[in-house]
């Protein structure tokens, strides 16, 4: 996965993290659990405020289905 896969770091996460509500979590946890996902295979360092956003919203839909 790629910093652009918001989807499906989504699942990635709900999947890893069930209980946790995904506008509740700060954005310097977000990237590092991305990070330690198993399939996440970018640069750290490419991370963008919108790359967050994108995979935070897309984790709230996932959560709230």
């Amino acid at each position: 996965m790629k910093w652009s896969d918001a989807r499906e770091i989504a699942q990635a996460l709900f999947d890893a993290h069930p209980d946790v509500k995904p506008l509740e979590i700060r954005f310097t946890d977000l990237h590092r659990w991305v990070c330690e996902l198993d399939d996440f295979e970018d640069d750290p360092d490419k991370s963008t405020e919108s790359h967050l956003e994108a995979i935070q919203m897309a984790w709230l839909d996932e959560w709230e289905d």
